[in-house]
C-alpha cells in the first residue's frame, strides 16, 4: 500500500531556491541536472550546495538545518594510500656472481657475455639460460 503523505525533498527544494538566487551559476544547474538524472547528490556536492544556499539571506534556516543532517548522515570515503611501487623484475644477484666468476677467466666468453648483457639490461633470464650459466660455471672449476 502506498502511504497518502507526500515525500518532502529537501534537497530539490534547496536547489530550487540556488537556482532562483543564482540563475547562472553552472556549478548549481549541473547539481540540478544531476540530482535529476539520477536522484542523489554525493555528500562532496551536496557540502558544496549547503555553502551557496547558506549565501541567501531569505532561505530558510530549517532547510539549511535538514541539508546539513542529511550531509551529516552519509558516509564519509576516504581513499586509501597506493601500495609503494614494487619492482618489477628481481635480479638474481647469484646469477650476477656466477657470470663475473665465469668472465674473470674467460673474458671473451661470448655466450655468457650475452646474458650477462642481458642481465645488466633487467631483462628476465629464462631457467634454460639459468641452467646455462650453472654449466659453464662448473665446467671451469
Amino acid at each position: 500500500m502506498k502511504s497518502s503523505k507526500p515525500k518532502i525533498d529537501i534537497v530539490n527544494e534547496v536547489l530550487e531556491e540556488c537556482i532562483l538566487a543564482f540563475p547562472v551559476s553552472s556549478f548549481i544547474i549541473s547539481l540540478y541536472k544531476q540530482y535529476h538524472e539520477r536522484g542523489s547528490l554525493s555528500k562532496k556536492q551536496l557540502q558544496g550546495l549547503h555553502s551557496k544556499a547558506s549565501k541567501i539571506n531569505d532561505i530558510s534556516i530549517s532547510k539549511l538545518g535538514t541539508l546539513e543532517a542529511i550531509i551529516k548522515r552519509m558516509p564519509t570515503r576516504y581513499k586509501s594510500e597506493l601500495p609503494p611501487a614494487a619492482p618489477l623484475f628481481q635480479k638474481d644477484k647469484n646469477a650476477g656472481e656466477m657470470m663475473e666468476e665465469i668472465l674473470a677467466r674467460y673474458p671473451q666468453h661470448k655466450r655468457v657475455l650475452f646474458l650477462k648483457a642481458k642481465y645488466d639490461n633487467n631483462e628476465v633470464l629464462s631457467p634454460l639460460e639459468a641452467g646455462e650459466i650453472k654449466k659453464f660455471r662448473q665446467l671451469i672449476r
